[in-house]
């Protein structure tokens, strides 16, 4: 019976080291945003990451995270990027559409610019969700959204590596038939 297959695997490690990663962080609930900027910058610091590693970029709000990402992204070309914000339910409808248009605008600043960007935009129903998701209770969600970026960054950088050492694929016969 013949060994089982082995495909190559490619995974990031949880090493800062010589990685450069952004932060955009909303100001608005600050009370909220700071304690999860607190949990990310303790992660990378953990994992090796200096000082000069990190940019930090404020914002007023959650609604201005995707751009100020974008425009870090294609200006410094960080490794990794961490959007932090909190959107707190109210008595409307706001919540609905900034907490969707926020996914999808850092969603589309990542797949725009390449870099990866992690997800930590905390939308809560309470105040109360919001303080156990930054570090009562549930853990610090910044702290995790570091550990994300790390690992991206690395995997990205490996990614990039394997990219660029891969010559072009030649084309196939029914290709070159179609000509």
């Amino acid at each position: 019976m013949p060994d089982k297959l082995k495909p190559k695997s490619i995974a990031g490690n949880l090493s800062a080291a010589g990685l450069r990663f952004g932060i955009v962080i909303s100001r608005f609930n600050s009370f909220i945003t700071e304690r999860l900027v607190d949990g990310a910058l303790d992660a990378l610091q953990r994992a090796g990451a200096a000082n000069d590693q990190i940019e930090i970029v404020r914002v007023p709000g959650s609604f201005e995270l995707p751009i100020a990402a974008k425009k870090l992204a294609d200006a410094k070309r960080p490794d990794a990027i961490i959007c932090i914000g909190c959107v707190l339910r109210g008595e409307t409808s706001h919540y609905e559409h900034v907490s969707n248009e926020v996914a999808r605008g850092i969603q589309l600043a990542q797949m725009d610019t390449g870099v990866p960007i992690a997800f930590c935009v905390l939308t809560c129903d309470t105040l109360e969700q919001a303080i156990d998701r930054a570090g009562l209770k549930s853990g610090n969600k910044g702290f995790e959204a570091g550990l994300a970026a790390i690992e991206m960054g690395n995997l990205s950088r490996q990614l990039r590596s394997a990219t660029a050492a891969t010559p072009p694929a030649s084309k196939s016969k029914r290709q070159r038939k179609r000509r």
